[in-house]
């Protein structure tokens, strides 16, 4: 024991004092904080050689090895289904109005009629998830802004009669005015009804989805815009379809780009994507896209056999993308690492960064 209190034992070469006032050279309130002063000099230091760990570092685990969160309940078919089909619906309404506005009547008629079509199956698809049509009806009592679930029901409580009107219209050549403005409306509607489902994906909790949430409007704009462009080759006459050509390359660019994108960035959470079911369904969206792609570029405008066969491509390539995001969502959620590692991961970097913001300031 020294003259001032301090026990050296205690201490330790080179370590702080302590005395029943606390630790000596410690500043009160930012350093001599539990654990703070001693786990900074020691960082400092470093570790003795040959000196080895006595506690083996923690590894995560659940309860009983089982998932923190509960998993979607959704049927694939109904959600995934709904993905694509709203979709394909939106950019539809985007190619039907720029194929009217440049004089490609016949096309622009195929691509209102698939729309109207499209979005009705997609409300149907939601409906059945649903279980009762009256829960759809619900949604539409109130409109909150913060809610993607409210305003993507609103959404389609409103393009769906613009898209019937301007497929109607157009289809008996009624009220060409009223037709025109219908189809406007689709088309400033259809891209919100294409990428919506991104958002109301990203609010939840589930980790492959929540944590891609600045990626995942951008693969569903491009999963979009290669539906719609390969219904373009299916059902437009082949002199017709030179926009919806260059659609499927813009759309399979931004879709595999933005695909790649989560790859990279993501981080764990970008595991689900590449294994198991909603790998392969990924790996085959891929293959199908670029064929496609490739088709509708190279062999579509030499015949209607080619052309359709390239649209097809291209819709089972977007179809496999939506059902591929959706079993990576599920997959993440049955597996807790996906939910405990980022947490970790971003405390960590929390404390480093407070860790250095104090060391700075006492500095």
């Amino acid at each position: 024991m020294s003259g001032d209190g301090t026990s050296e034992g205690a201490t330790g070469e080179g370590g702080p004092g302590v005395s029943k006032e606390g630790l000596h050279g410690e500043r009160p309130g930012r350093e001599a904080e539990i654990g703070r002063g001693l786990a900074r000099r020691n960082g400092r230091r470093g570790r003795r050689r040959g000196e080895q760990a006595m506690v083996p570092e923690a590894e995560f685990t659940s309860y009983y090895g089982l998932p923190i969160l509960n998993p979607p309940t959704w049927k694939a078919t109904d959600i995934a289904g709904y993905f694509f089909l709203g979709g394909l619906a939106g950019a539809g309404s985007v190619l039907a109005a720029g194929a009217q506005l440049t004089g490609r009547p016949a096309a622009a008629r195929a691509m209102k009629i698939s729309s109207l079509a499209a979005i009705g199956g997609s409300t149907a698809l939601l409906i059945h998830d649903l279980g009762r049509p009256a829960r759809f009806a619900n949604m539409l009592r109130v409109m909150k802004p913060t809610s993607p679930m409210s305003m993507g029901s609103w959404l389609l409580g409103a393009y769906g009669p613009a898209a019937g009107a301007a497929a109607v219209l157009d289809a008996t050549g009624l009220f060409p005015r009223l037709g025109a403005a219908a189809t406007a409306g689709a088309a400033v509607l259809g891209p919100l009804v294409a990428t919506y489902t991104a958002a109301l994906a990203a609010d939840t909790a589930v980790p492959s989805w929540h944590d891609v949430h600045r990626e995942l409007p951008m693969v569903f704009a491009g999963s979009a815009t290669s539906a719609a462009a390969g219904m373009g080759l299916v059902v437009s006459p082949a002199r017709e379809a030179a926009p919806m050509r260059t659609a499927a390359v813009f759309g399979a660019v931004l879709e595999l780009a933005a695909a790649k994108l989560i790859e990279h960035r993501a981080g764990l959470v970008a595991e689900p994507y590449k294994t198991g079911k909603a790998g392969r369904y990924m790996r085959a969206g891929e293959i199908l896209t670029a064929a496609g792609t490739a088709g509708g570029v190279l062999l579509a405008g030499r015949g209607r056999t080619a052309a359709a066969l390239s649209g097809a491509a291209l819709l089972a390539g977007s179809a496999c993308t939506r059902f591929g995001i959706f079993h990576a969502g599920v997959q993440s959620a049955e597996d807790p690492k996906y939910t405990v590692v980022p947490q970790r991961e971003r405390l960590t970097a929390a404390a480093n960064e407070s860790g250095n913001g104090a060391r700075n300031g006492s500095g």
